[in-house]
This record gives C-alpha cells, structure tokens and sequence, in this order.
C-alpha cells in the first residue's frame, strides 16, 4: 500500500498560505492540518491570523484551538496530534492539506524528532531566570561555548530553541547537534509535495505592515486585554509571541499603541525573514510565486495524480 498522501505548503507569514489552502480544498476536496505553533492555542484568534469561522464551517480544519494559553504544547504533541488527523484523511480517502510557517512542526510530521531527555523544569526555571536578567543573547553565547554548531543554527532571540539546546546537553551530556547529525530526520511515513510561497520582500513586508494594522483595527488590544482577564499571565510563552506581547507592553507599561504596533511590524518581519531562512534551507520545498495559482494547481494535480497512480498500480 501507498503512503498516505500530503500536500505541504509553507513559507513565511502573510505570504498567502491560509488562502491558498482554502482554494485548493475547494477545488481537489480534503481537509486542512494546521502547521502553526501558535494557532493551537484557544481565545488567540486575531494576532495569530486564525482562519475565520465560515472557512472553518467550509473546510474542516485540525490543530486549531487545541490547548489554553497557559497548558503545555509542544512538537512531540503536534507530532501525535497531527499524525493522528493524517491517518483519518489517509482512511477517508480525504487529502491532507498541511498549512503553516512553523518550519519544525513540518519537519516533525515529515521526518521525526531527534529522541532525548524530556523537559527539565528546574533547568529551564534556571534558564528563563538569565534571560530575564541578562537577556536572550546571553544564553546563545552560553550555547556557543557548549555546542557552536547548535548556535549557529539558532537565531539568538529564538530563546526557546536555545533553551532546548542547553537543556539537552545539560541533561544528556551530548550536543543536539551532533544528536541531529546521527538521527538525519529518517522517520518518513508519508509521500508528500512542498509548495513554498515565495514573494518579493518589500511587497512581503508590505502585507506584514497590513496584517498588523488589521489586527489591531479587529480588536487585538481587547483580545489581550480578554485574555488577562481571563488570567492568563503575562509572562506565559504564547503571551510573549508577536503582537501579544507587545500589546501586553501598551496595556501593562504604557507603551503607547503606535510604537508598539510599529515594533510588532519590525518584529513580525524579522521573524518572516528567519521563516525563509529555514524553508530556503529545505532542499524539498518547490517554490511558486504567490499569485501564480495555474502553476501550483498544475504542480498539485500531477502529484495526486502520481499518487493515484501508485496507488492502482
């Protein structure tokens, strides 16, 4: 028997990814599998780009509205939970249409996590009590002095892979990296295509500067200010994502709301271009222009075709 089947489409925030997954359910049928590390959490809707609730009543979506802000969620879980969605598609004889720019949650649906230590609360307390004290950089350079190679892979602000990585060695006495290097992601249970959504930069962050504008036109600062209510701390990991935490900023320090929605723009485009950064890395991603929709329809048909084909042969 066939693997079952995925059509991946991943690239960096606002290039179009949740409006080409709608197009192409409508038109090959299927559902959609979320692959976004912040879009799992409820009462999170406007600053994580949620798709709307008539396109959720349109096409079914899983890994949405999974977790409260303040439960643990991480890519061991995704891995179950999306694995678990894929083989009910596989079984219905549905596609599986994985959407999202969260690089290591596809990676670890296609490909497998590197197996080590589980989390280490004491250690990461230690860690989150330097970072407050001594910032996000002051642990990447910790991180250079025990595994280089895991540090230049890692962007110094990416403070919760850094704190992975430290935490690894500090409890496994052996390098991520070098344990990466051994494992090669080999675990791959599906035959999939990756379309990467490619866009000009200065147009890219164009849409960036939009979206951000549309969610604070939508109500971002009374979502925030809901979910503090509702008692959510704000010093929780999603509550210090982008947009949160600097609308968190405005409410709690005063920040007034105009620099603080510029720096989220500033923010959410850095964090764009460290997306790219990683898909470029990603020799199995085809890249298509954003608007070029007879090509990736084109792209898309002949790989379910193919499949199709394995499949009766």
């Amino acid at each position: 028997m066939r693997k079952p089947v995925l059509v991946i489409i991943c690239g960096p925030t606002a290039a179009g990814k949740s409006a080409l997954a709608m197009k192409l359910a409508r038109e090959f049928g299927g559902e959609i599998v979320g692959a976004d590390s912040m879009q799992v959490y409820r009462y999170m809707d406007i600053g994580t780009a949620k798709p709307t609730v008539e396109e959720r009543a349109e096409v079914r979506h899983h890994l949405i509205d999974v977790v409260n802000p303040d439960e643990d969620f991480n890519a061991g879980m995704y891995i179950e939970k999306s694995r678990q969605a894929v083989e009910t598609l596989n079984q219905e004889r549905k596609t599986a249409w994985v959407v999202g720019g969260t690089g290591l949650y596809i990676r670890a649906l296609t490909a497998g996590l590197v197996d080590g230590p589980g989390a280490d609360k004491s250690l990461r307390t230690q860690y989150i009590r330097e970072m407050k004290e001594c910032g996000a950089r002051y642990l990447h350079e910790k991180l250079k002095v025990k595994d280089r190679e895991a540090a230049e892979r890692i962007h110094p602000n990416d403070a919760v892979r850094v704190m992975r990585a430290l935490e690894y060695i500090d409890t496994s006495g052996e390098p991520i990296s070098r344990r990466q290097t051994n494992h090669r992601f080999a675990d791959r249970p599906y035959s999939y295509l990756k379309i990467g959504m490619m866009e000009d930069r200065a147009v890219l962050y164009r849409r960036i500067d939009s979206r951000c504008d549309r969610m604070v036109d939508k109500g971002l600062v009374g979502e925030v200010e809901g979910l503090l209510a509702r008692g959510f701390a704000e010093d929780l990991r999603p509550m210090q994502s982008l947009g949160y935490r600097h609308v968190v900023r405005h409410l709690k320090d005063g920040l007034p709301l105009g620099e603080a929605l510029s720096m989220m723009k500033r923010d959410t485009r850095n964090y764009a271009k460290r997306q790219m950064t990683w898909f470029r890395a990603d020799r199995d991603v085809g890249w298509f222009d954003a608007a070029d929709w007879d090509g990736i329809r084109e792209e898309v048909e002949a790989f379910l075709g193919s499949m199709e084909a394995v499949e009766i042969s």
